[in-house]
């Protein structure tokens, strides 16, 4: 459908625009919204991007489909007092403590009161102060920053299938809440934090760990080292500027050598040693034709969605740890000498885009002897933080290499931060030297992408090896159901919690409208550093052949779990 509307005495044709609104802010007019996502379904809830029609009618344009002909004023009398009123509404009942609040500055809310001008709120607050859920590793949920526009609701819902939260009562009193106002930590959240990423005020914000970091930092007695996950070094710059998928991982070594961190190391290590060990199982599992689909297990947030929902699958998640608790286990098992001579302790310091890797690596499973593998969690949000704090000029700041033995590592571990690469890592050892390199590149662009699901075929000595990869629980959960029904058969499955893979993590910097355009543009900046990388394969990386001559030998099982 296509056709010219008049908007604000301007003709403006469209053509494909979903609603009015995308066809108001494609004219270049910043229309405010708070519960609008172009990826989720339209709740219009909020009515800030309201609109006056020639006709005198007053209607959400996040709702209504462009008419050819139709005339609309954004900007009228009658609008501008709307919105006002909705702000001063929503802020009578606000916790406004800004100074306190860690989306200060960041804050839709915040951001809007300021440009209408509101200094004085009218209205008393009417809502009792509720208690603040901090039982979750990974999420914060602060219900007095509520403004229940139900973008966390539908996140978890639509995009997850999770739904750990939802509406609750009617009215004034209507609460976004989990079911029965249980904590989020007695709910069935995987902490994927994509709830974080749409909420537009400090209701949903992340366990902030940064304390615990300064204060190991501090500690002489501790000896930090640091591991960075590939995804972190294409979005951190976002927070200081610089376009997504810039690389700046030189500038954060750099950063966190002055932050004080002692060794600095790439998550990519532990990536690799991913590669070789679940494609060992996969091969394994093939032979015997047992176990199979292979799910990959190297999102904690998909593992917690399989054992909450799914537990009938456990069997058939592959007995890998994830790369970041297979590169702690490395370091503890190195530095665990090391630090009986110089008696100090090692603390692992993992810089993650994910939320869920605060919950993983509080799991039982990998602590050993009292020793945790993975000690903290910082993620990229938390990261910047603390370079804001410390005053660093991140954009100025000259770049550092990696430290070695762990700062050499392939082009198939990193790009294990999108979605389609770990399969494509895994592939890439499976085809070497069985075919040409453009048979290859075909094969890999198959897997490469942000479309829900996407499919392969592999003939794998004489056997034809079917592969789906998948990112968003919702699209996961809708492959399980159709392998049960017997519509889908696949060998090999790659699931990722979050659209887009590791790049979109909960603990990812937050765009102001968030995009698919963000995500390729993250995703491209992977493929541009596997692009410069003499190395392509993970087997091929020497130190990942000295790990395995060294501490991996006859011992490679203490890089998996739910061993059969």
């Amino acid at each position: 459908m296509s056709g010219i509307m008049i908007i604000d005495g301007k003709k403006v044709p469209f053509t494909n625009q979903k609603n009015i609104l995308s066809l108001i802010r494609d004219s270049g007019i910043d229309l405010p919204t708070f519960c609008y996502h172009s990826e989720l379904s339209i709740y219009g809830a909020c009515r800030m991007c309201s609109v006056e029609t020639s006709k005198g009618d007053i209607i959400a344009t996040c709702a209504e489909k462009p008419k050819d002909g139709m005339e609309i004023f954004t900007n009228t009398e009658r609008i501008r007092k709307y919105r006002k009123m909705i702000l001063e509404l929503l802020l009578a009942n606000h916790d406004r403590d800004c100074t306190a609040c860690e989306r200060t500055g960041k804050c839709q809310l915040q951001t809007l009161a300021n440009r209408y001008g509101l200094r004085k709120i009218r209205f008393n607050q009417i809502n009792e102060v509720n208690d603040i859920d901090d039982s979750s590793p990974s999420i914060i949920r602060n219900s007095n920053k509520c403004i229940k526009c139900g973008d966390c609701v539908m996140v978890c819902e639509e995009i997850q299938g999770v739904g750990a939260l939802g509406f609750a009562h009617r009215g004034t009193d209507v609460k976004i809440m989990p079911a029965f106002n249980k904590k989020l930590s007695e709910t069935n959240c995987v902490n994927c934090g994509q709830c974080r990423i749409v909420c537009p005020t400090g209701a949903i914000t992340i366990n902030n760990t940064t304390d615990k970091v300064w204060n190991a930092i501090y500690d002489k007695s501790k000896r930090i080292v640091a591991q960075i996950a590939p995804a972190v070094r294409v979005a951190l710059g976002e927070e200081f500027g610089l376009k997504p998928g810039d690389v700046t991982i030189g500038k954060i070594v750099a950063v966190l050598k002055r932050l004080g961190v002692d060794e600095v190391y790439d998550t990519a290590v532990g990536a690799d040693l991913t590669v070789i060990e679940e494609t060992n199982e996969f091969l394994e599992r093939i032979n015997q034709n047992k176990n199979l689909p292979l799910f990959t297990s190297c999102c904690p947030a998909w593992v917690k969605f399989a054992e909450n929902k799914y537990p009938e699958l456990m069997d058939n998640i592959s007995t890998c740890k994830s790369p970041q608790q297979m590169f702690g286990t490395v370091v503890k098992k190195i530095y665990g000498e090391l630090d009986k001579k110089d008696g100090k302790e090692t603390i692992m310091l993992s810089i993650m885009p994910c939320t869920a890797k605060k919950a993983e690596m509080n799991r039982p499973e990998f602590e050993h002897d009292g020793i945790k593998e993975v000690d903290i969690v910082l993620t990229t949000q938390g990261l910047s933080m603390m370079i804001k704090e410390m005053g660093i000029d991140f954009n100025d700041i000259e770049e550092e290499s990696l430290d070695m033995p762990f700062g050499m590592t392939s082009g198939a571990g990193i790009i294990f931060g999108t979605t389609g690469g770990v399969t494509e890592a895994v592939l890439r050892r499976l085809l070497k030297n069985k075919f040409g390199k453009d048979d290859c590149e075909i094969i890999f662009n198959s897997v490469r992408g942000l479309e829900n699901v996407k499919e392969a075929t592999v003939n794998y000595d004489g056997r034809d090896i079917k592969i789906a990869v998948v990112h968003g629980l919702k699209n996961a959960d809708d492959i399980i159901r159709q392998i049960k029904s017997g519509e889908k058969n696949y060998d090999l499955i790659e699931v990722m919690a979050c659209r887009g893979g590791c790049i979109a993590g909960g603990g990812q910097p937050v765009p102001k409208v968030i995009t698919r355009e963000t995500r390729i543009m993250r995703a491209k900046g992977l493929y541009s550093i596997d692009k410069t990388r003499q190395i392509k394969n993970s087997e091929d990386n020497h130190i990942v052949q000295k790990l395995y001559e060294g501490v991996l030998k006859d011992n490679n099982q203490i890089l998996h779990i739910h061993k059969h």
